[in-house]
């Protein structure tokens, strides 16, 4: 190459998170092709820094990092398309999620982001189905969930959802989640269990219920304007590591619901699983929003998914 490309890599948990380790691997594999051609560095967790969760957008976006992970609900101010896939119980399972997100689905969220953000969308990373824990009682049913504060996600999508519910959402960066669960100003959260764990979540709430209500991939995002000054082999490159890190990740993340678990169970909570008439009272509560979103984004998003919310 006729220069050295500096590449920074960022993202906001720990280096053990299967997140860190990932952005590792895409950097280790274009190390191994382009030697001392690249410099790259590592900031594994801009929290530790002092910034927000929601920070490594702009941040990526003006190329401080240059490339980096958010979970898809942190674009939807954006990207309101986005706010589609924070729909409740809208994947039946993680096959089914994947392969919309890889497929037409993803394509098309790929294309509104670029449109709007100073991104090149090189995949997404899977966060998982999002579970509930709370410091007050069992869940079980809805009416469990009643007058309930509990962080979510800046999704207004996520909102409604738990607005439905009888909760009482709290639109909230991670950073300030942590912090209400930690003084007890939050009653509950919700997230994979793999995050519960990582954010030490489950050393202070003792109820936890496997809802899978909401279905959330972590966009990898490379500031676009370094992206296209890079030259043809270096971008191949680029997106074949990141292709097999996709891979990587999402097996591990498998790996890791089942360590969350086991972490959770050691604390001495109760992991509640919901059977399928159970989780029915939930979708029961939350179907206006599948009438309300129609209204908003239309058939076509639907029609990618050939999805029938009467019939869900």
């Amino acid at each position: 190459m006729s220069q050295r490309y500096q590449i920074r890599f960022g993202g906001y948990g720990p280096p053990s998170t299967s997140f860190s380790r990932a952005l590792r691997r895409i950097g280790d594999d274009i190390e191994a092709k382009f030697g001392r051609d690249v410099d790259i560095k590592y900031i594994y967790n801009i929290m530790d820094l002092g910034f927000k969760g929601k920070d490594i957008l702009w941040l990526t976006e003006n190329g401080f990092l240059t490339i980096s992970y958010q979970s898809s609900s942190y674009l939807t101010d954006r990207v309101p398309e986005l706010g589609f896939v924070d729909l409740p119980f809208l994947f039946a399972d993680n096959t089914t999620a994947r392969a919309a997100i890889d497929g037409s689905l993803g394509l098309y969220l790929t294309q509104k982001t670029e449109d709007r953000f100073n991104y090149k969308i090189l995949g997404y990373f899977e966060n998982g189905f999002r579970q509930i824990s709370n410091n007050l009682r069992p869940i079980y049913s809805p009416n469990d969930l009643k007058n309930m504060k509990i962080r979510v996600m800046l999704s207004d999508t996520h909102v409604r959802t738990f607005e439905l519910l009888g909760a009482i959402p709290k639109r909230l960066d991670l950073t300030e989640a942590i912090s209400g669960i930690k003084d007890g100003s939050l009653d509950a959260q919700e997230n994979p269990l793999t995050n519960t764990v990582t954010y030490d979540v489950h050393k202070h709430h003792k109820h936890h219920t496997i809802s899978n209500h909401f279905y959330v991939s972590r966009s990898i995002m490379c500031n676009r304007t370094a992206y296209y000054s890079w030259p043809e082999d270096l971008k191949n490159e680029l997106r074949n590591a990141a292709q097999k890190a996709i891979k990587w990740q999402r097996k591990q993340a498998d790996k890791d619901v089942e360590d969350a678990s086991k972490k959770i169970r050691a604390e001495g909570h109760k992991i509640i699983e919901l059977s399928a008439k159970q989780i029915e009272k939930f979708r029961e509560k939350i179907r206006p929003q599948y009438e309300e979103a129609r209204n908003l984004y239309g058939n076509e998003l639907f029609d990618i998914l050939n999805f029938t919310y009467s019939k869900s």
